[in-house]
């Protein structure tokens, strides 16, 4: 056997013996590119103030790698299963370096902007691909532990993220959690070479390129106008979006259901383990990705943690992914799916319930739990999920089934971000106002700290600094009424700057706990829905699973 390996699985007459092997390197891609957004929520700081940038760029920096990352991955996914999954996923990962590099070296709002969204095209060929990859590469007995592994790496990539971000910061600039991804990158390309197997549809037809651009459209228009109108109003351009992405989607439909081989074919929501699936992957990382993005301000800026010690303190996030993963192995072939992905769902609700008790006196003790709940939530929940929805798709369509699965799963985290992340600000700013009411600081500093929490702390340290200031200048004052004068304005500068700070966390607090309120209710309904549609499954499990593998194998050669 030679270095690289030219064999295709699809030819290989027993099970690829080092399969395990290849696993690792589609983890491994897949570790980045998840990473690669939660790395950037502590990294924002010191790249807003390194580049200037308005709130304005800093949402367009994070979200301008999931808008080409979600709309193009139906599409891409369809174009590796035609001509190479390998090579898609070896393309992708090439792009997204090459685009890491770019986006170190700029200095501007927009190159950051643009790097960013080059490397969210590289995530729509990695994404994809690498579930399609575990899925012809593994067989069907097998391939439910490799998806649980795979799900695994994803949870522990959201909590890992900040805890490398966090140690790269401690001795270099922003730029450094762009280029920790070329090296991992460029292991996860030989990786490829050398032990994933190439791999394609064995018969597939021209691809339907007229639903896959309706995809892009429509996809591309749903998350621009779920980041628009939340985060900046809903002026022209976010209704544009809504108006764009609903005729998009009204076409697709039709398109599909008048194709002879579509891109996606549409039916398949009207089965109920399908569509729960989507839907319960879509709903929990609504809110993961919500809860993640203000549980990382609070430690940092409330409770002053460093984006290091931030990271370490997700751990036990990480941890609980394990944890949960193997409990659903364990418990998913005695109890069934539906049992699974409904405790599962439970424990999120459970946990997003616990955090409406953070108030300004909270440490990170109170945290702990709810970490650890969500990270065991997320083990059992999210494999069984993708493995029925990988299950639903015959082989010349893994691909397909990859980017509907990694779609639904972007979709549900930009969702969480815009509607967690609205309620969020919207709710920090009114506590902080009724706060500060009746507060003799200037009204523009007032205004300015009802922007964000960092803001708000911002103002509080140049009130500070203003106090200081003047205090030094009573010290050399040369009479001793200017003196008295002096000092008295810098001890009511320097006890408004102790009312602002405590103002803000206090704020930003009672923020935390009525928006977990709002995703807890969210997931919980979700729940309900998820247990409705997805159906009882019992001890033909087994029986039933390998009948609809042979349907799919027949689907596949009858193409």
């Amino acid at each position: 056997m030679g270095l690289v390996i030219k064999e295709p699985v699809e030819k290989m007459g027993a099970p690829y013996r080092r399969r395990w092997w290849a696993l690792l390197v589609l983890c491994l891609s897949l570790l980045i590119i998840v990473m690669a957004n939660t790395a950037l929520t502590v990294a924002a700081p010191d790249m807003t103030k390194d580049l200037g940038l308005s709130s304005s760029d800093l949402q367009w920096v994070i979200d301008g790698y999931t808008v080409p990352y979600a709309a193009l991955m139906l599409l891409l996914g369809a174009i590796g299963d035609k001509y190479s999954r390998r090579g898609a996923l070896v393309l992708g990962l090439l792009v997204f370096a090459g685009a890491s590099v770019a986006g170190s070296l700029v200095d501007s709002s927009t190159g950051v902007i643009a790097s960013r969204a080059v490397m969210g095209v590289g995530a729509a060929l990695i994404m994809p691909a690498t579930l399609s990859l575990l899925a012809s590469t593994f067989p069907r007995a097998e391939r439910a532990k490799a998806i649980l592994l795979w799900t695994a790496t994803a949870g522990i990539a959201i909590a890992a993220g900040p805890l490398v971000a966090g140690a790269l910061l401690e001795n270099h600039g922003w730029a450094s959690t762009f280029l920790i991804n070329v090296p991992i990158a460029l292991l996860a390309v030989v990786g490829a070479f050398v032990l994933v197997p190439p791999s394609k549809a064995a018969h597939h037809d021209r691809i339907d390129y007229v639903g896959g651009l309706l995809s892009v459209v429509s996809v591309g228009a749903l998350v621009y106008m779920i980041i628009q109108g939340p985060h900046f109003g809903w002026d022209a351009k976010a209704i544009s979006g809504a108006v764009v992405a609903g005729l998009g989607f009204v076409l697709f439909v039709l398109w599909e259901l008048r194709h002879p081989r579509p891109v996606l074919d549409v039916r398949r929501f009207a089965h109920r383990m399908f569509s729960g699936s989507l839907l319960a992957v879509a709903l929990f990382f609504l809110a993961v990705f919500g809860a993640f993005y203000y549980l990382t301000q609070h430690l940092q800026f409330v409770l002053g943690y460093t984006p290091l010690e931030t990271g370490i303190r997700m751990l036990p996030l990480a941890g609980a992914v394990f944890v949960g993963s193997a409990l659903t192995g364990f418990l998913t072939p005695r109890l069934g799916m539906k049992v699974t992905v409904t405790a599962g769902m439970v424990a999120g609700t459970v946990a997003l319930a616990l955090l409406t008790r953070v108030d300004a006196g909270s440490g990170y003790g109170d945290f702990l739990a709810p970490l650890i709940i969500l990270g065991v939530a997320i083990g059992l929940a999210l494999s069984p999920c993708t493995d029925a929805i990988m299950g639903a798709f015959p082989e010349a369509e893994l691909g397909v089934g990859g980017a509907v699965n990694d779609t639904s799963l972007e979709l549900g985290g930009s969702l969480g971000i815009a509607i967690l992340g609205s309620v969020l600000a919207s709710s920090y700013s009114s506590h902080l106002a009724d706060a500060t009411a009746g507060s003799k600081l200037p009204a523009s500093a007032l205004a300015t700290a009802q922007d964000s929490v960092g803001a708000g702390y911002a103002v509080a340290q140049g009130i500070g600094e203003q106090a200081k200031q003047l205090g030094a200048q009573a010290l050399h004052a040369t009479t001793p009424q200017q003196a008295a004068q002096l000092k008295a304005q810098a001890e009511q500068l320097g006890a408004g700057a102790q009312q602002m700070s405590h103002a803000v966390g206090s704020a930003f607090s009672d923020a935390v706990a009525h928006t977990s309120l709002i995703g807890a209710v969210i997931l919980g309904v979700g729940t309900v829905l998820v247990a409705f549609l997805l159906p009882r499954r019992g001890k033909g499990d087994a029986q039933q699973d390998g009948e609809a593998a042979q349907q799919q194998e027949r689907e596949a050669l009858s193409v």
